[in-house]
């Protein structure tokens, strides 16, 4: 097929796409806060593989003003939010599938470099996994503990909208404004769903409904964000009163009246809310659940073989644990070395400026000793972050957020501090290297640099790569000389042994029924974590199904490709090398990358 055709093939997804992008009726009422889908313009013909994905990329993100923001875009779409209707999500799906078939028709992977043959492939992987997910795409939560825009939009606000001038401080006035229309409509999508047996169990609605009553009032915390950045500008100080001002008007006739509506939803929802915790209960759940685990493992492993898998990491994780409890002296059963790690006031902090503070130790001892194992480090910022107080009670336990790709936002590492009981001593260094370095903001700080990849590579993802990367730097601390303190190395375990629970839990909850009392038991009888800990955990796969078992099988699939180099190789293995071999691609299916690693080790061998 000739480039012209295929140029003709893709304007015609963007135009499906704009087409089908009309707001539902809440969010037309304010057109002015909600993002128009312009289709930009096609490659000229003869266009390159690279052109053709930056095409793409322009006809996506013109449906996320969010996107574009966190990528460091501020154009005309500073100040919208996303149209969340389904139609646009539909189109979303259609360009997708387009610009798949149509690059597949124009462009021969025999005639493309090596790096254009794995663009090549990935972007079909992409299709194909989000064509499976599709008849799923109304099974999802739209208010939740985890992922609700309840707590996601304010939050979005107050850490990626920057206010560097009067006019991006009229943009933050207009998205909250415009929070009102998006908030109705997700709010009528979440009753639709609830009316087809699509909604989360009934605890989750208290923490949603908590949410919720942290942001109303005039003096919430995005009030309080936007009045602290408009305070830094260098402005008339009757302007930035006006400003501020602007942006309680918006509040009180907006985005609070709608807080208000979507409470009354919440509280109507609850009240016939379903006790059941896996979505086996859902329509076609078992199919649903097969298709998130096949998405987020990029493996084929079936539910029945998570589990087993899961069951024979925690034996092998207990046994190193046990060994660990003897060099230390524990007299007694490793339930009881664990209720005593769990309850005695030694092993947690008393502030949360001390846990920031060794926080802070450790990623700079790590950071100074990444040169000796990797050859490319990021150029981005580390910052480590206290989630913010409006959503810490409901907020997970710890997560990152990438940089953005023009250096004005650093990558953040946040800590949930809400209950300090929570986080043990013991668990900080392997989660600061998680997290921060050479974990997460490594990995995906240096994938946003890769400049020479196409953007669905810099900007995407593989959760069992990145993931599994992320759970696999907690054991490379070790070979980098990091955890000389006993009781820190059994943290280490008690982390690796967490995400071994997780295979055994997540299927247990989703495919053989088990009852969020059970699995919070299982949690209890076999890992060391305090009560609160590990109840937010089952409470996050109750409603992320899937996700939390790619962490251990993409760990296990890199440990083995390095222990294979290493074996093949002998004194010519070189971690940063091989850390190289596993970080130049931005992340990749796990069978991709063992055929990346084993080509790297034939040529290395030659």
């Amino acid at each position: 097929m000739s480039h012209l055709r295929i140029l003709a093939r893709l304007s015609t997804g963007i135009v499906l796409l704009a087409a089908a992008g009309c707001a539902p009726a809440a969010v037309q009422d304010a057109p002015a806060t909600v993002a128009a889908a312009p289709a930009p313009e096609a490659a000229p013909a003869g266009a390159n593989l690279a052109q053709f994905f930056d095409n793409y990329d322009a006809a996506q993100l013109s449906l996320s003003p969010e996107t574009k923001a966190r990528r460091g875009i501020r154009d005309g779409d500073y100040g919208k939010w996303r149209d969340v209707s389904d139609e646009t999500e539909v189109a979303s799906h259609k360009l997708l599938q387009a610009t798949a078939a149509a690059m597949r028709g124009s462009y021969d992977p025999a005639e493309l470099t090596p790096d254009e043959a794995l663009s090549f492939e990935l972007f079909n992987t992409q299709a194909a996994r989000a064509d499976r997910l599709f008849p799923f795409r109304k099974h999802g939560y739209i208010f939740d503990q985890m992922n609700g825009a309840q707590s996601q939009m304010p939050a979005f606000l107050i850490n990626i909208h920057r206010v560097a001038d009067i006019a991006e401080a009229e943009a933050y006035i207009a998205r909250i404004r415009g929070l009102g229309p998006v908030l109705d409509a997700l709010s009528a999508q979440s009753a639709e769903r609830a009316a087809n047996g699509i909604q989360p169990p009934k605890w989750v609605y208290a923490y949603v409904i908590s949410d919720i009553g942290n942001l109303q009032g005039p003096d919430n915390a995005v009030i309080e964000d936007i009045g602290a950045k408009v305070g830094k500008l260098a402005i008339d100080p009757a302007e930035k009163t006006r400003l501020i001002a602007s942006a309680k008007t918006a509040w009180a006739e907006s985005a609070g009246p709608a807080y208000g509506r979507l409470l009354a939803e919440m509280q109507r929802q609850q009240t016939s809310a379903p006790t059941e915790d896996g979505i086996w209960r859902l329509p076609d759940g078992k199919a649903y659940y097969e298709a998130l685990l096949a998405n987020y493992t990029t493996t084929d492993m079936t539910a029945a073989e998570i589990h087993d898998l899961g069951l024979a990491e925690v034996a092998r994780i207990h046994g190193e644990m046990k060994a660990i409890m003897a060099k230390v002296g524990f007299k007694g059963t490793l339930q009881q070395f664990f209720e005593h790690l769990r309850t005695s006031p030694q092993y947690y902090y008393t502030t949360r400026e001390a846990y920031l503070a060794d926080v802070d130790a450790k990623v700079k001892a790590m950071e100074a000793r990444l040169p000796a194992f990797f050859n490319t480090l990021p150029k981005a910022h580390l910052q480590v972050k206290a989630v913010e107080a409006f959503r810490e009670k409901s907020a997970g336990k710890a997560f990152y957020s990438s940089p953005s790709p023009d250096g004005s936002r650093p990558g953040i590492y946040y800590v949930n501090l809400y209950d300090l009981r929570d986080m043990s001593k013991t668990e900080l260094e392997a989660l600061a290297y998680h997290e921060g370095v050479p974990g997460h903001h490594l990995q995906r700080a240096v994938q946003t640099e890769l400049t020479g990849l196409p953007p669905f590579r810099r900007f995407g993802g593989f959760t069992a790569y990145t993931e599994g990367w992320g759970l696999y730097t907690e054991e490379l601390g070790k070979d980098m000389g990091f955890y000389t303190d006993p009781y820190s190395d059994f943290g280490r375990l008690g982390m690796e042994l967490w995400r071994a629970c997780r295979l055994v839990v997540d299927t247990g909850i989703h495919d053989k029924r088990w009852s969020r009392e059970r699995a919070i038991q299982y949690l209890k009888d076999n890992t060391p974590n305090p009560d609160g800990d590990i109840e937010k955990a089952i409470e996050r796969y109750i409603v992320y199904p899937g996700q939390a078992t790619a962490y251990l099988i993409g760990k296990l699939k890199i440990m083995e490709l390095r222990g294979r180099a290493q074996t093949a190789l002998g004194d010519k293995f070189d971690f940063r090398s091989f850390h190289d071999v596993v970080l130049e691609t931005g992340p990749v299916p796990l069978d991709i990358l063992e055929r990346r690693v084993d080509s790297w080790i034939a040529a290395q061998k030659g």
